[in-house]
């Protein structure tokens, strides 16, 4: 696991919640901490694992899956528009 960035404030000292700033410093995310990151729910990351949209890590015969960071920003950039 890479180590947290000493120059990023911890602005969630005493909520209990992880902050976003700690997520970056890492490139595979769980499900939950991609969920956070894109600001949808647990399920609809699972949906969008289900219908290919997002590609998914899995350790060999283990069942935990983990997101990569670029493909979520990939996933972002595919999803980007402007209102006119």
């Amino acid at each position: 696991m890479l180590a947290r960035r000493s120059n990023i404030p911890d602005r969630s000292k005493g909520t209990g919640e992880k902050e976003i700033p700690s997520l970056l410093c890492k490139r595979l995310f769980t499900l939950k901490e991609a969920a956070k990151y894109l600001g949808r729910s647990e399920w609809s990351m699972r949906e969008l694992i289900w219908t290919g949209e997002i590609p998914v890590v899995r350790v060999e015969g283990g069942r935990k899956i983990f997101l990569d960071i670029q493909d979520l920003n990939k996933f972002i950039d595919r999803n980007k528009s402007t209102y006119l």
